[in-house]
């Protein structure tokens, strides 16, 4: 193993450890609102599957218009794809990030779809995907050198 002296502090620093910055936090952040995005997505999916009348319009009045049964299956398919990512994130893993960007995008496109029915929920999930796209592409590889 090298080392490398510094001249004018006398310590040695060894040339293969790598720091870990504050961003790792927000990667943490970004794996648990997957994890968090995931959980309430398959939850969304299932009100959609056995309450049409839950939501505030009615599959007619929504971007596209498809019945609730279909976007049931749509948000409990993506979220527990999220879900999923999410433990992937954790890990470290590269497959799970790029990935969850591609997901988070989908889920961010799939709630300005959707946001006729939930626009609160809807505004949150897209600032929360974005945030998360940010994260995971900006500063993703910390997480990796971190585990």
């Amino acid at each position: 193993m090298t080392h490398i002296e510094s001249s004018h502090t006398g310590k040695t620093n060894h040339g293969t450890a790598q720091r870990s910055t504050g961003w790792t936090g927000w990667i943490m952040f970004a794996a648990f609102m997957l994890l968090l995005n995931g959980f309430i997505g398959v939850i969304e999916g299932a009100m959609a599957l056995v309450n049409d009348d839950y939501y505030r319009v009615t599959a007619s009045g929504l971007a596209v218009s498809v019945d609730y049964t279909a976007w049931g299956f749509v948000h409990l398919a993506l979220g527990v794809a999220l879900f999923a990512c999410g433990i992937g994130v954790t890990s470290g893993n590269l497959a799970a990030r790029a990935v969850g960007v591609a997901l988070a995008g989908v889920n961010a496109v799939v709630a300005l779809v959707f946001i006729e029915a939930a626009p609160v929920w809807g505004i949150i999930v897209i600032t929360v995907d974005i945030l998360v796209i940010y994260a995971l592409t900006v500063h993703g590889s910390e997480m990796r050198d971190r585990v």
